[in-house]
C-alpha cells in the first residue's frame, strides 16, 4: 500500500490498536505501527506527534462537535438540553468502525498506565469543552460545570453500552446517549 493512498490516519489508528492489543503498548514502536498501516514513519509523524496520541485521534473533532451542538441549541434550552444537543451532534460522528474498534481500545487503555492517564486527560478536556460552551450561552458556574460533567458521564456510559452491545439496525450512539442523559437527569433530581 502506497503512502499516498487515502485513509492513512484511520489505518494508523487501527494498526496501533491491533499492535497494542497483540503485544502491549510499551512493546509497540512507531515503526511497527507505520509498517502495519502500510505507510512510512514520516507519514505517521505527519498525523500524530507520538504513539500515545493515536487513541485520542478524534478528540479535537469530538470537542468541536460538542461545542457547536451546545452553541446551536435553541435559546430556550436549559443547560442539560443544550448538552443533549451537543452530545447528539458529536454522537453522529461515531459510526460502526468506532463501535468495532472500541473494545480493543478499551483493552489497550486498561493495560497501560500511560494510556489511562491520556484517557483521563481526554475526559477532562471534553467536560471542559462542554462547560465552556455552556458558559458562552450565559449558564452560570457551577451549573455549567455540573452540566458539563453530567454530559461527559452520559457520553461515557452511553459509549460503553453502545460499544459492548450487539450491533443492530437503527442502533445509533445518539439513542444510547439520550437514554444515559435522561437516567442521569432523573438520578440527580432524586438527590434532593
Amino acid at each position: 500500500m502506497g503512502r499516498w493512498e487515502p485513509g492513512a490516519r484511520e489505518r494508523l489508528v487501527v494498526a496501533a490498536v491491533d499492535l497494542f492489543t497483540e503485544q502491549g503498548y510499551d512493546a509497540t514502536t512507531v515503526t511497527q505501527i507505520a509498517e502495519r498501516a502500510g505507510v512510512t514513519k514520516s507519514t505517521f509523524f505527519r498525523h500524530f506527534p507520538d504513539k500515545r496520541e493515536l487513541l485520542v485521534a478524534g478528540q479535537e473533532t469530538l470537542s468541536r462537535l460538542l461545542t457547536e451542538g451546545i452553541a446551536e441549541a435553541p435559546e430556550s434550552a436549559g443547560p442539560l438540553d443544550a448538552v443533549a444537543a451537543g452530545l447528539k451532534r458529536a454522537s453522529g460522528a461515531l459510526g460502526p468502525e468506532n463501535r468495532e474498534l472500541a473494545p480493543r481500545v478499551k483493552a489497550a487503555v486498561a493495560a497501560s498506565a500511560e494510556l489511562q492517564e491520556r484517557d483521563a486527560l481526554k475526559s477532562v478536556s471534553l467536560a471542559a469543552a462542554m462547560t465552556t460552551a455552556l458558559a458562552a450561552r450565559g449558564v452560570p458556574d457551577p451549573a455549567a460545570a455540573v452540566a458539563g460533567e453530567l454530559g461527559l458521564l452520559a457520553f461515557k456510559r452511553a459509549y460503553t453500552a453502545w460499544s459492548e452491545g450487539e450491533p443492530g439496525a437503527g442502533d445509533e450512539l445518539a439513542e444510547y446517549v439520550q437514554t444515559a442523559l435522561d437516567e442521569l437527569r432523573a438520578a440527580s433530581a432524586s438527590l434532593g
